[in-house]
């Protein structure tokens, strides 16, 4: 892929961010990797969607070192490299402040599955991570940020809980591109919003019953399911 068909796919899963009322001003960012080239290209820093265009996409490198662009990538371009290091089976990352979900990430509380839209999406609770300590917020923080979020994985699948939520700050999804990345981070929003109605009709509202949980999610991800066309 050329570096301009990936910034145009990029631009695209952006724009789809707001489409989908997931972002307002300058909010969020949507990346994609180009695994061959070794370079993720990713939204311009404070760039508000109504005036981005196609070629503001920056690329950086591996190391978070810009490639083509004329403008500085978004403030967590170490965030993101940092997930495409460690996840090596995605191909997209988005990340939003979209209300509900960022309403779980400042209660520092994980999303338990409380339903089947839930398990068909997602194999248990909506991780939340733990927190920063304060050396690591006067540090590298975006960098420790993702490492925050890899840290929730160490014995996780990333790809069947392709969505979490940052303690005290907002969620971040992940996908084999951009635009699954976004809609993972769609999918995310309406799940939280779920959970939070759920929540606040019954607070005691027990989550989803293991056998009910793993059937939704397998006979849609399972190596036998048959949810779909062929």
């Amino acid at each position: 892929m050329s570096y301009t068909e990936l910034k145009r796919e990029v631009y695209e899963a952006n724009m789809e961010l707001q489409h989908r009322n997931l972002v307002i001003y300058t909010f969020g960012n949507v990346s994609q990797i180009d695994r061959d080239k070794g370079v993720v290209a990713i939204k311009p820093s404070g760039v508000s969607y109504e005036t981005m265009k196609p070629e503001d996409i920056v690329v950086v490198d591996l190391e978070n070192n810009i490639v083509e662009g004329s403008m500085r990538p978004s403030s967590d371009t170490k965030t993101h490299v940092h997930l495409y290091r460690s996840f090596d089976n995605i191909g997209g990352v988005t990340h939003t402040h979209s209300t509900y979900a960022t309403a779980w990430a400042q209660a520092k509380q994980s999303i338990p599955c409380l339903g089947t839209t839930h398990a068909d999406y997602v194999h248990g609770a909506i991780t939340c991570t733990r927190d920063l300590t304060d050396e690591q917020v006067n540090g590298d923080y975006e960098l420790e940020t993702g490492i925050q979020i890899t840290d929730a994985y160490k014995a996780r699948d990333p790809m069947a809980a392709p969505m979490v939520i940052v303690a005290g700050h907002a969620p971040f999804t992940w996908g084999k591109d951009a635009a699954q990345s976004v809609y993972h981070a769609a999918l995310l929003e309406e799940i939280a919003r779920m959970a939070y109605l759920t929540r606040t009709l019954d607070p005691n509202a027990a989550p989803l019953q293991q056998a009910i949980l793993d059937k939704h999610y397998l006979r849609k991800h399972g190596k036998d399911a048959y949810y779909g066309q062929n």
